[in-house]
């Protein structure tokens, strides 16, 4: 059982910034792939940004590629989504999610059925 709680969202104008943490609960949080997805009304819900268990990896949509960062602190059981340059097409939930793995496995999560805990979800709008 892993708690994940997600803070930081709110209204932004275009062209700002935003930095989203989100907390995991356990002692484990060093074990998992972190993800970020969001939804935007009346869509499916999209991949964001993944990033390996040691924080050494990675991947970005090409949506959000240049202008959103991913990073965690495994000794604070967090991990972040720092969003530059935001544009209305962000305006979304952001929601992030984790996925325990095998040490030294090196696999990539892309999609969001792979995941295994959710946080709650934070608004992010982006006027224009």
């Amino acid at each position: 059982q892993v708690q994940l709680v997600v803070s930081g969202g709110g209204l932004v104008q275009a062209g700002g910034s935003l930095s989203l943490p989100c907390a995991a609960s356990g002692r484990a949080f060093s074990t998992y792939a972190m993800g970020w997805f969001r939804q935007a009304p009346g869509k499916e819900r999209e991949f964001a940004a993944t990033i390996n268990s040691s924080g050494r990896s990675t991947i970005y949509a090409e949506s959000v590629k240049g202008r959103f960062t991913i990073s965690r602190d495994n000794a604070k059981n967090t991990v972040y989504l720092q969003m530059n340059s935001l544009k209305p097409e962000d305006t979304a939930v952001y929601y992030c999610a984790a996925r325990p793995v095998v040490p030294g496995q090196a696999r990539t999560f892309l999609r969001d059925y792979e995941y295994n805990y959710w946080g709650q979800g934070t608004q992010v709008t982006v006027s224009s």
